[in-house]
């Protein structure tokens, strides 16, 4: 009862101070004005904070629960793929054929392998940086050292002509040759032998299998010894010069910077501005024109200059590859003197900068349609039947630190070692699909296998020196092919 009273008491003091204000402001028209616009607000304002408050509990409600149910649905989406979708995407880069589901034992390991948390951390796009490289501070006193001559030595000749099997009327050459599996089995031993490895002929008053180049072409690069090559086709690029004034006066007079073409980019970048001079140069990049591309798939012709840069020059002891996406930003014999010297290697590359396994880079192919899915099933279905195996980073005997490579980098001695894996890699992208990054793995493993006692001096660096050299930009926006019926 006191608590009642204390209130009473207190209300009724609330009343005679809120009395003594008005009767203050004295009985005028505009004081009862105020006073009356003063309950009015009142009157109006308590039951309307509730029902804004109650308004914007409902928007939230209505907000989180949208929101919610957007964050899940990727990795719903995942689950759905993982287990059906193989059967139902159809191939937007080859023929237009429908997919096939993976064979029991590879769904079986990519369900065992993926989960929805996984699956949605990867939807977070990562970013990448490049890191501080230790290169030389100049090119003035770089000397190739001796030891490097003691790689493993053997003699290796490539086939050039094939003729005509008996009993077989429909032969069509093809630039990469008719190579069987027996034949391909024996290839990946280090001993002298000859080997298939692009530019092969038919049998004579056949036409050219392609990659025909002009004979003052050729003869410029056959005088090369230090080599930075890319290619465009198919206008799938913007035209890129290397940054000249990081380049070294020394190594623009020994090294050959070629640029592959073929005549409808170079009708594309000739519009954008860029004009071979007289000398057949833009920039520091000499333009070579290829004609008669060898595959209809832009891709896959791109790996003839990508792979086989000891046979487009013969005479070269080193080469470096960059992909059209990439400018060089850096000077090629430093590059040289420390991926190649200081580590005492024949081959360099860097890692995939997000993938390591072979496993994971299938299920991304399949997943963005990157290529046929029946021709990436059959490739891998190939490779698990031959041993290839899953990569395990726990492994202290584990030989690369990566079994995905970042390959729009590379950097090679033409060793006989370097050279025949040259050779094998392109023979997988000629027999199977064009995504290199599927046969890398299995073709290094094979080679390392075959030969115990002949090392292959293979050094994968790290993805963030691999942006340190060249500044990365995003290829040229192209249509769409249309999906398959």
């Amino acid at each position: 009862m006191a608590f009642y009273k204390f209130n009473a008491d207190f209300l009724l003091e609330k009343r005679s101070f809120i009395g003594e204000i008005f009767n203050s402001l004295g009985r005028t028209d505009h004081s009862f004005r105020v006073v009356r616009r003063g309950r009015r607000i009142a009157r109006f304002t308590k039951p309307s904070f509730f029902i804004w408050v109650l308004l914007l509990f409902a928007i939230f409600l209505i907000s989180f629960a949208a929101f919610g149910l957007k964050f899940q649905l990727p990795g719903n989406f995942e689950i759905l793929e993982r287990s059906s979708s193989s059967s139902h995407k159809f191939d937007t880069s080859g023929d237009g054929e429908r997919s096939v589901k993976f064979s029991n034992e590879v769904q079986q390991e990519f369900s065992g392998s993926y989960d929805v948390e996984k699956t949605l951390r990867s939807k977070r796009r990562k970013q990448h940086f490049p890191c501080e490289v230790g290169f030389s501070e100049a090119v003035d006193y770089l000397i190739e050292p001796q030891d490097l001559r003691n790689f493993t030595q053997f003699s290796l000749h490539y086939v050039d002509t094939e003729e005509k099997t008996l009993g077989i009327t429909s032969f069509q050459p093809r630039f990469g040759g008719h190579q069987t599996l027996q034949e391909r089995e024996k290839s990946f031993y280090a001993r002298n032998q000859t080997v298939h490895c692009g530019f092969v002929k038919g049998p004579s008053g056949l036409p050219s299998t392609g990659f025909d180049l002009d004979e003052k072409d050729k003869a410029y690069m056959s005088n090369c010894l230090v080599v930075v090559s890319s290619c465009i086709f198919g206008t799938s690029d913007f035209l890129r010069r290397p940054t000249s004034r990081k380049i070294s006066q020394f190594s623009k007079n020994i090294v050959c910077f070629v640029m592959f073409l073929d005549e409808q980019t170079l009708s594309k970048v000739s519009l954008e501005g860029h004009v071979r001079d007289d000398k057949g140069y833009i920039g520091l990049w000499r333009i070579v024109v290829v004609k008669n591309l060898p595959y209809d798939d832009m891709r896959r012709t791109g790996k003839v200059p990508k792979f086989l840069s000891h046979r487009l020059f013969p005479s070269s002891r080193y080469s470096i590859w960059l992909d059209s996406k990439m400018r060089l930003n850096t000077d090629p014999m430093l590059i040289l003197e420390y991926f190649l010297w200081r580590t005492k290697s024949e081959y360099a590359i860097s890692n995939h900068y997000d993938r390591h396994c072979v496993w994971e880079e299938v299920l991304q192919n399949k997943r963005l349609n990157k290529y046929n899915h029946t021709a990436i099933d059959e490739q891998f279905n190939f490779y698990q039947f031959d041993g290839l195996p899953k990569f395990d980073p726990s492994d202290p005997n584990i030989p690369l630190p990566s079994y995905v490579p970042e390959g729009s980098f590379i950097v090679r001695a033409h060793t006989p070692m370097s050279n025949l894996f040259s050779c094998l890699w392109f023979n997988e992208v000629d027999r199977f699909t064009s995504r290199d990054q599927l046969s890398f793995a299995y073709t290094y493993l094979k080679l390392r296998r075959s030969n115990p006692d002949q090392p292959f001096h293979l050094y994968m660096f790290k993805d963030c020196e691999r942006r340190a050299l060249a500044k990365l930009f995003h290829h040229r926006a192209l249509p769409s092919p249309p999906l398959g019926p």
